[in-house]
């Protein structure tokens, strides 16, 4: 009975200290800030190093802000340390004025990369930029689009 709370305490260390989503090191970001992940129900299984967050996820780090319908968290129990994070259903990722639509998304912490796909959309004002599948490069603050289609709306200033 002791392993499993030992592992289930190691995946909520892992959430909190280690995540990730700027361009500042791994390691200064995890003593620095905490991801914060709130749900209505959570699984933790010890056998699969799996945490899954169920019903109104919402994922917190510094000035992202991940919202899903659920999220599963891949941990490695030997580094302590997480290793991918799958949401699914209704998945919206807010940074400051940008917004991110999709159906999925895949954050892959060794690549500090999060993947947008399933009608991926991107919004920043009254601009959308849309595709097949929009990778969000985290330290370097750029993204890739597959198969894009942009709509620019014409911004009328002072003349």
């Amino acid at each position: 009975m002791l392993k499993p709370l030992f592992i289930f305490h190691n995946i909520l260390i892992s959430l909190i200290l280690f995540f990730s989503f700027s361009s500042a090191t791994a390691a200064e970001k995890a003593e620095k800030t905490p991801i914060v992940i709130t749900s209505q129900t959570l699984t933790a299984e010890s056998n699969n190093k799996t945490a899954v967050f169920e019903g109104s996820v919402v994922a917190t780090k510094e000035d992202l802000t991940i919202y899903s319908d659920k999220m599963t968290v891949f941990y490695d129990n030997s580094e302590s340390k997480i290793r991918k994070i799958y949401a699914v259903g209704n998945v919206k990722a807010h940074k400051n004025e940008r917004v991110i639509f999709s159906d999925e998304a895949t954050y892959m912490e060794n690549e500090k990369k999060i993947i947008f796909t399933g009608n991926p959309r991107a919004v920043e004002g009254e601009n959308v930029v849309s595709g097949t599948q929009i990778t969000l490069y985290l330290e370097d603050e750029r993204a890739y689009v597959e198969g894009s289609r942009v709509i620019l709306q014409d911004q009328k200033g002072p003349k």
